[in-house]
């Protein structure tokens, strides 16, 4: 048995009946990173020693009898955007090297008290902003199935780790795709939840009305195991919901009979890559097999997504890093002559180009006499696309689709071009747009071995329904059991 390559599910029924100690898993998961994260660079920090400390502590417990669940021993990843009282918390830029916050973020905390071994800080594109995890301070990261090809992104350290059994999944953000693009370009499951599910109470803001964190995995199951634990209310984030979250390990039923699955013309798009419209089309169809009646239905305002995405979340992102200015956070310029040559050095060296891009972006956009005409009108478009999706859902129980137009491609293809970059997300951005959730899980590969995913919508605050039709899916397509030869 190679403990690395086991899934949450596995690794906790053999930790539950001692079968596996924590300490031997976590340190057969520090081995490997050891062996393989030098072609990867999917963390940003590995936290041995602590890893080792919480190992042992739960070994601990575990044996006095006292078992947490099933994340208890498990050694996880943690996207670097979420603070970890003790760690260093980057975001993956220069701006926040060195900065350890002094606090636990709500889902790090909640992790801690499941049990869980955080082995370390995944890489990600700095402050969240890109779709390929070229923009790290850090580094790049490489795709598990081809060192040449990105990961996707910003989640892109959290979803190689999780794929390359670095880790036995990892915990990343969605804005506009972070988890599901990487999930899908990495051939793992990844799922964004309905916006207030999840606290983000310490997740480093990008976007406020659009960033949710959630699991990337490798199978539905180990992200409904992960989603029970970072699921529910939280006093410190007043945009998280006081609804109750159901145990989502229930809703995983083999069954989807009479499950109405609706299917977007609009997701079909022109120029899509045929083997990525292929299997998509015949995981749709596996879907009516299983019992699903798929319909066709229309989300008319689609097109509309990605330039509303652009204008809402850079005016976000300009607004939530105005506090990055050299005094009360992380680094701040030399030789400066003045507080102001102060701030403006320390923002001109602090960033990077993409982020510079956005915040530039943003500032125009919400600045006197082009407030109306970009910001307010970007959220009027936002309502016609939310009740674009409430009238398909009188219709249907999910919605289901390609997560990207196109399978991983390779570096440097889009750094030149920003608005193809952009592009990449224009399949997952409606569903954070609307706020609502939506997972990734695999459904085939190219003929060049690159991963391909389908992603399932569903109505705000179901995440079950949502489980449930990928877990069916996944059954019995088995894409889960091919892995990548790293």
């Amino acid at each position: 048995m190679e403990l690395p390559f086991l899934t949450i599910s596995e690794a906790s029924r053999l930790i539950e009946s001692k079968e596996i100690s924590p300490v031997e898993l976590t340190g057969s998961i520090l081995e490997r990173i050891g062996a393989v994260d030098q072609k990867l660079n999917s963390y940003i920090t590995v936290l041995a020693d602590k890893a080792l400390e919480s190992a042992k502590a739960a070994e601990k417990e575990i044996s006095s009898g006292s078992y947490r669940g099933p994340l208890h021993g498990i050694p996880l990843g943690l996207k670097d955007i979420f603070v970890m009282k003790g760690a260093p918390s980057t975001c993956g830029s220069k701006m926040l090297e060195n900065f350890f916050s002094p606090y636990d973020a709500t889902v790090t905390g909640k992790l801690l008290d499941a049990g869980a071994v955080i082995v370390g800080k995944n890489n990600m594109d700095e402050f969240a902003m890109g779709s390929s995890t070229e923009t790290s301070y850090y580094g790049r990261t490489n795709n598990p199935w081809d060192t040449g090809r990105v990961p996707g992104g910003s989640s892109g350290g959290s979803a190689a780790a999780a794929a390359a059994s670095l880790c036995l999944g990892s915990v990343g953000t969605d804005t506009g795709g972070s988890i599901r693009q990487p999930a899908s370009f990495c051939g793992v499951v990844g799922m964004k939840p309905t916006y207030g599910r999840v606290s983000r109470f310490g997740m480093i803001a990008f976007a406020s009305s659009l960033d949710q964190a959630g699991p990337l995995t490798k199978t539905v199951r180990d992200t409904a195991i992960i989603l029970n634990a970072i699921s529910g209310h939280d006093v410190k984030d007043s945009t998280c919901v006081n609804i109750p979250a159901p145990d989502y390990t229930i809703s995983l039923r083999d069954d989807i009979k009479g499950m109405k699955i609706g299917v977007p013309g609009e997701y079909f798009i022109e120029g899509m890559d045929g083997e990525v419209e292929e299997a998509a089309r015949k995981a749709i169809a596996l879907l009516e097999d299983l019992g699903g009646e798929v319909i066709e239905i229309s989300l008319p305002h689609t097109e509309y997504a990605v330039l509303t995405y652009y204008i809402i979340a850079p005016s976000e992102a300009s607004s939530n890093l105005a506090r990055y200015d050299g005094v009360r956070y992380g680094f701040r310029a030399e030789e400066a002559g003045s507080l102001r040559e102060m701030y403006l050095k320390t923002r001109a060296e602090g960033f990077g180009s993409e982020v510079k891009r956005r915040i530039m972006l943003g500032t125009y956009a919400l600045s006197a006499g082009y407030y109306d005409a970009y910001y307010v009108k970007a959220q009027k478009v936002r309502t016609l696309i939310r009740r674009d999706f409430d009238e398909a859902f009188k219709k249907v129980d999910v919605i289901a689709a390609p997560t990207t137009p196109e399978v991983a491609f390779k570096f440097g293809d889009k750094t030149d071009d920003p608005v193809k970059m952009y592009l990449s997300d224009v399949l997952t951005i409606p569903c954070n747009i609307a706020g609502l959730p939506g997972i990734s899980v695999p459904c085939g590969f190219s003929s060049d071995g690159l991963p391909i995913g389908i992603q399932v919508l569903g109505k705000a605050f179901e995440e079950g329904s949502v489980l449930h039709a990928a877990h069916a899916y996944e059954r019995h397509a088995k894409w889960y059991e091919k892995r990548p030869g790293i």
